[in-house]
């Protein structure tokens, strides 16, 4: 009889690995046509005036994160679960979900549009892939994760290939601010590594679809109340002139997109871990590329390709065998 339940646990166990390394899939491939989508939206009226360097792509990440917490909202509401907005943010575990915000948003977000803005949405995603092998290091340190040593090799292949994807410049004077756009990405991916981190300690008692939407709510609020103030009033006139544009609209559906990426990247975060979850994450910079070429007609150069190719038995490698992370989930 105990040989049978230990066998049961074991079973689910297996079925809830498999669903969290689906949820860390799911995250990659939204956030790479996430991504694809933002940069055609900042190339549209009212973001592409070139009035200011910072506004325009700042304004874009409110509207971002806004959207993403509206749709977020509905579904947790759908759910019947609004009520645990007011119960979490009155336990211990909000702090840590509220600052996860702040460097996920308002820091790793705004960041990532700039790096977009500046430097073209599959160079970011390339530069902004290198946040797993951050986010594994600290969870090590912060959270006792053990990295087995093929899902740390596989993390590490995974970088390797973002990498390859966009070590090449892009030619001519399309972005003039390249250097600053990949700076930008650089923060980000330090920020996002910081969110990883803290946000799976805070989901320790609170549901992971809880977390996000609170996560997603307060990135917004910042960025209204904090972010665009302190841009200026050109960051305002850029925000209400948009909302008469196709582009608030196209926003509002990548919005859409977005929270499913975010919903999946805290549930895969939950359920595998931050290091699994990041390594399965880092894929968007495969996806990125794919919708690039699908969607603006980027050039697949054989540094695209090859990278692509590294991404991929990357996140076999980091994937492996479900059964291992069942085995030690149940000790």
């Amino acid at each position: 009889m105990q040989h049978e339940v230990k066998l049961l646990l074991q079973q689910q166990e297996l079925s809830f690995a498999k669903r969290g390394i689906g949820w860390g899939l799911l995250a990659g491939f939204c956030w790479g046509l996430d991504g694809t989508l933002m940069g055609m939206a900042l190339a549209m009226v009212p973001f592409n005036t070139g009035a200011s360097l910072f506004a325009a792509p700042l304004v874009a990440a409110a509207l971002h994160d806004g959207f993403a917490a509206l749709w977020l909202f509905i579904k947790n509401v759908a759910d019947g679960r609004w009520r645990d907005y007011l119960r979490t943010l009155r336990t211990k575990q909000a702090k840590f979900i509220l600052l996860a915000s702040l460097l996920g948003g308002p820091i790793g977000m705004s960041c990532n549009l700039l790096g977009i803005y500046f430097a073209g949405a599959s160079y970011t995603a390339a530069i902004t892939a290198a946040y797993p092998a951050i986010g594994a290091l600290l969870g090590a340190i912060f959270l006792k994760e053990k990295i087995s040593r093929r899902v740390g090799t596989g993390i590490l292949v995974a970088i390797v290939g973002s990498f390859v994807v966009g070590y090449v410049p892009p030619e001519g004077d399309q972005f003039p601010h390249f250097y600053l756009g990949i700076g930008l990405a650089c923060i980000a991916a330090i920020g996002w590594a910081l969110e990883g981190v803290l946000s799976t300690y805070g989901m320790d008692l609170v549901d992971s679809d809880i977390a996000i939407g609170i996560r997603q709510a307060a990135s917004f609020l910042l960025y209204l109340f904090i972010v665009l103030p302190l841009v200026g009033s050109l960051a305002f006139e850029v925000l209400f002139a948009s909302l008469s544009t196709p582009a608030f609209w196209l926003i509002a559906c990548i919005g859409l997109i977005g929270g499913t990426s975010f919903l999946s990247w805290y549930r895969a975060m939950n359920m595998t871990g931050v290091s699994r979850a990041m390594g399965l994450n880092v894929t968007y910079a495969f996806w990125s590329v794919f919708f690039g070429w699908l969607l603006n007609g980027l050039q697949l150069t054989s540094n695209l390709i090859i990278g692509v190719v590294i991404i991929f038995i990357g996140t076999v490698i980091t994937i492996g065998n479900p059964r291992e992370l069942a085995n030690l989930r149940s000790k």
